[in-house]
């Protein structure tokens, strides 16, 4: 991370007055776009949801996944996405605790809760909006890959504009779990292997369990939560699996991601810089 933007960011939040939310915000915006993180990560998501879904539909429109549901093959990309989104979120804020920028932030902006929120509101928006945008985008690829096919799409279908809605709803909520480990952990390996232990590791272990165990927890997995989003009727292989509606699975989601934003914040506030 460079430290360009600090003398801009000591500047507008030391102004009179002005130690608040409302001038924490632009500084954080500066940052977020300042950092070499940023693009190199939205470079992947893009990368990956766009490429993979042309590659999936690509195959489906050969008739290689038969009865396959044709919204889950065109937004399979997302399943990787959230991995790029999770490292932007962490990114954002341990990599002012890596090269010491935290410091200059926290002089200028003693009240350690509003850096955390402003770094949130910026991070979740941004999240929000790409996420939103690569969806349709890669939806309106995927419908002119499946034109003319048996597997066709159309937004007129039932569930189709939940799934890309929701889409990027769910890249928003990952971003900010990722953001919450960073500010629990404030080191950048750690925070991403925490994360992809989330995502990952923890559901294949899961599903290596007794069935018992399975049906028990397997809902509350955020990458089992992210398979219902994506799609339209329920994914293969949590068929004869309990698992939350794709809206409460959000809510789930959210509520992890405040958990760990308030914990961090917790943290941040009583621990030295």
């Amino acid at each position: 991370m460079t430290s360009a933007p600090t003398s801009e960011v000591a500047a507008t939040l030391e102004q009179p007055g002005r130690a608040g939310l409302r001038n924490a915000l632009p500084a954080e915006w500066t940052k977020f776009w300042s950092v070499r993180s940023t693009p190199w990560s939205l470079f992947a998501l893009v990368l990956v949801t766009i490429g993979l879904g042309i590659l999936s539909t690509h195959a489906l429109s050969t008739d290689q996944f038969g009865g396959a549901d044709p919204v889950r093959r065109i937004l399979v990309g997302f399943n990787f996405g959230q991995f790029a989104i999770g490292v932007l979120g962490v990114m954002f804020l341990s990599a002012e605790f890596g090269t010491g920028l935290i410091r200059s932030t926290l002089s200028a902006m003693p009240r350690r809760s509003v850096v955390l929120a402003a770094k949130s509101i910026v991070l979740a928006a941004v999240s929000m909006v790409i996420g939103e945008v690569l969806a349709f985008s890669t939806f309106f690829i995927g419908q002119a890959i499946l034109s003319g096919t048996p597997h066709a799409v159309s937004f007129n279908q039932p569930g189709v504009m939940r799934v890309l809605i929701e889409s990027g709803v769910y890249l928003a909520l990952m971003s900010l779990i990722g953001l919450g480990l960073a500010a629990i952990l404030r080191n950048t390996a750690g925070a991403i292997a925490t994360f992809t232990g989330l995502v990952l590791i923890v559901t294949l272990i899961i599903d290596a369990m007794p069935k018992f165990i399975i049906d028990a927890l397997s809902r509350f997995l955020p990458a089992n939560i992210g398979a219902t989003v994506f799609s339209v009727t329920a994914p293969p292989r949590l068929t004869n699996t309990p698992t939350f509606s794709p809206t409460v699975g959000l809510f789930v989601l959210a509520v992890y991601a405040a958990v760990l934003l308030t914990f961090g914040c917790w943290l941040m506030v009583r621990r030295d810089t």
